[in-house]
This record gives C-alpha cells, structure tokens and sequence, in this order.
C-alpha cells in the first residue's frame, strides 16, 4: 500500500474505533509497528490530535473534531479562505459575505492549536488596504506565473527575481526577498525587501514581467517591514502599525 493511501486508511481505521493498539494497527495495514509509529507521528505533523495510552482501557485515539479540517484544509488554504473574505470586506456588499465568516470561524475553532499558531503567524504578513484610487487606465491582468512564484516564494522564504515595469515604461531586474502581501483592490502588491537597493519596496503585481523563483533562501526580516508598509493597511489579525512606507518603486 502506497504511504498516502496508508495514512488515509489509518485515519479511517482510528475515526471506526477507539481502542486499537500499535500492534493491532500494524496487522490491519500489513506493515510493521516501526511503520505505524512514524505514520502517526506524520498524521500528527499535519494537525491530527492523537493520543497514545497506555494500561488498561489504553490504546491509540483519534480526536474526531481533527478530522475534517487537518484532513482537507492545508495552511494556505485557510489563509486564502480569509483572505478571500477580507478582501470582499473593502469592496462594496457582496452576496453570501456574511455566511463565509461564519463557516470561517467554525474552522478557526476546529484548528488544532499549532496549526492555528501558524497561519495566525503567516495572517500577520497578509495586508488589507483602502482601495486603490480609481485610475482612467484598467489594471494589466497580473502574470499566471507571477501568482504561481509568489505563493512558492513567500510560504518557502525564497528569493524571486523578476523584470519590473514602472509607470514610465522604464524596465529594471529586480531581486527581492517577499516578505509580505498587501492587497489594495483591485490590486495587489508584494511587500519586499530589495535585495540590490537594501532598502525595502513595494511592488505592483501588474508590472511584474519575467517571474523567476530561485534556490536563494532568506531569513525572515523583522516584521515593522511589513506593519509599516501601509499607513491604513490592517494585517488579517491585528491593525498594523501606523508608520512610514517604503516608496512603491515608479
């Protein structure tokens, strides 16, 4: 049996019953006890609440309320949940708004707590802004690449390169590590410290040509690069801090 089928049926064989053993599981899957001890230290990696007892009335047990959201929902799927809900908040009434941060709550609630600490930790570097002032040109449709790169490089801390296009027309070769994400409808920018100016910037997402993510890790910077990136911006947790923004580069 493949591993991920082997966890799949693992996680049915707990949610059926609550007095399995290491050993009783292993039988049922064919596999030995060394395998069902680093399966279900995988299973708990990735926000299952199992508990192992032992003596009388022990076994291994599965918190059922784990199930559903560990199951289906990865970190980023939670965050672009809330995103999608906080970005609908800047925008005018929209039909249904008020049902999804009801069933987003339910899911907030049915977190394990790690797994709530870390997309609280990820939420932090997420920014909701005013919209943008309405301009006589429409916005560029933003590369399907750029989407792709930037998702890999900010969960990743990897360092993007990319061609940048300035209102003007001037073209330039930018590497950035991205730290953050501020949204400003209908556009968004990625908040960045710029690696070839040490200097942090914003970058419009339209007028990035040429994405390219590279095998160049970056640490974390401290996180007023990102809280004072925009005066009335709040992060998707907390209000962010009021202080000067790096220029968005023109």
């Amino acid at each position: 049996m493949a591993a991920t089928a082997r966890h799949d049926a693992l996680v049915r064989l707990l949610r059926h019953r609550a007095d399995w053993t290491t050993d009783s599981l292993a039988a049922e899957l064919a596999v030995s006890r060394r395998t069902i001890l680093r399966d279900l230290n995988l299973l708990r990696d990735r926000g299952f609440r199992i508990r192992a007892m032992s003596g009388p009335g022990g076994g291994v047990r599965l918190d059922p309320s784990s199930v559903l959201v560990s199951s289906q929902l990865a970190t980023r799927d939670v965050v672009a949940l809330i995103l999608t809900i906080a970005v609908a908040r800047a925008t005018p009434a929209v039909p249904f708004a008020a049902g999804a941060e009801r069933a987003l709550a339910k899911i907030e609630n049915a977190l394990p707590r790690d797994r709530a600490s870390e997309i609280l930790r990820f939420m932090d570097r997420v920014l909701i802004g005013e919209p943008s002032v309405p301009s006589s040109a429409p916005p560029a449709p933003v590369d399907d690449r750029f989407l792709v790169a930037f998702e890999e490089a900010f969960t990743r801390l990897r360092v993007l390169r990319f061609r940048y296009q300035t209102p003007t027309g001037t073209n330039s070769i930018r590497r950035i590590e991205p730290h953050g994400l501020l949204v400003r409808v209908p556009h968004w920018y990625a908040i960045a410290w710029d690696l070839d100016r040490a200097a942090p910037r914003l970058f419009r997402s339209d007028r990035v040509r040429s994405p390219r993510l590279t095998d160049q890790a970056f640490t974390p910077r401290p996180h007023d690069l990102v809280t004072g990136v925009c005066p009335d911006a709040r992060s998707l947790r907390r209000s962010a801090s009021r202080r000067a923004a790096p220029k968005e580069i023109r």
